[in-house]
């Protein structure tokens, strides 16, 4: 982000235009995903689709032994992932009827609390994670070959020609996203599909989702969309559904990709509070340069001190002469 008053590049903060401050004139508005979790039905097929389309390696098929998922996390080979969260309920009572996006109820077919036995006592969670495409990257802000770049729709892609192995953006994602591909070190992350963007087509996993439980559009119309089901659902007696990433005050100025969770961040293995790991650099500098000028200043009292002395002595003897 730039403050055009001071023309300094701001870390942190509200962002209206993120493609405009990369340098993108007449750049259209900024689009990315609404992933509505209490719909995904956990098929992965954006997982396949994303595969397919991008030409990424397949992930072994060493199961955990713990889950039904097989992927079990974002990865240099995997940009799209369905989260499966087995999860205790309190009683039968506290089975919910999910309406479907259009308004309708399931009859049953799918719950807040789909159950292993007639007791009702777990249900799943599934969710489908990506890249959250952060409106301040700190995976951008810390490359220091370009590879990483703000493209025109604001998204963040990897120029995997360019990337040098460095691995410096790895710690930098708050969200743990992006990865070295242990064959060559060169990082890779979700590119939101940019050469079917170019294209004028929609990212392959929300084209494959058969649910719409991935929706990519606009932002701001998506962030209209995500207020309107959350009411919806409140409205259901789903409490405890609740918009995550889509705040542009918070501590990454907002994501491009967000969604609609039915629990705590933490059980759907987010960060409840992210913030861009690269917000408190100047800050940081400032210190490190006051701290080289102490130590400067030190040093060279060092040095000086004995000459003083000296001078002093010599002093002292000529007077006395």
């Amino acid at each position: 982000m730039t403050d055009h008053l001071t023309g300094t590049h701001l870390l942190s903060g509200v962002e209206p235009d993120p493609a405009g401050d990369a340098g993108h004139s007449a750049a259209p508005p900024r689009t990315g995903f609404f992933t509505d979790t209490s719909v995904c039905i956990g098929c992965k097929a954006c997982e396949v689709a994303c595969k397919e389309w991008n030409a990424l390696p397949e992930d072994g098929l060493s199961l955990s032994g713990m889950s039904y998922d097989n992927t079990q996390g974002l990865g240099a080979s995997t940009w799209r992932h369905v989260a499966f969260i087995e999860q205790p309920v309190p009683s039968p009572e506290g089975r919910t009827e999910l309406p479907l996006a259009d308004g309708t109820d399931t009859d049953g077919a799918r719950t807040a609390s789909d159950t292993a036995d007639s007791g009702g006592e777990l249900r799943w969670l599934m969710a489908s994670d990506v890249c959250k495409h952060c409106t301040h990257a700190a995976c951008l802000d810390v490359c220091p070959t370009g590879s990483l770049f703000r493209t025109a729709f604001g998204t963040v892609v990897v120029q995997e020609d360019i990337c040098n192995g460095c691995g410096y953006c790895v710690p930098a994602c708050p969200y743990g996203v992006i990865e070295q591909r242990p064959s060559d070190g060169r990082a890779f992350k979700c590119t939101l599909c940019y050469d079917r963007l170019g294209a004028g087509q929609e990212p392959a996993c929300a084209k494959a989702c058969p649910t719409e439980s991935i929706q990519y559009g606009p932002l701001d119309e998506l962030r209209e969309r995500a207020a309107l089901r959350v009411d919806q659902l409140h409205a259901a007696g789903v409490t405890d559904a609740r918009l995550y990433g889509h705040e542009p005050t918070d501590g990454v100025g907002g994501d491009g990709a967000f969604f609609l969770l039915l629990d705590e961040p933490e059980i759907y293995g987010l960060p409840p509070d992210p913030v861009v790991t690269t917000r408190d650099l100047p800050a940081m500098w400032k210190h490190a340069g006051a701290a080289a000028l102490t130590l400067a200043g030190g040093v060279a009292l060092a040095f000086a001190g004995p000459a003083l002395k000296h001078l002093g002595s010599a002093t002292v003897r000529k007077g006395r002469r």
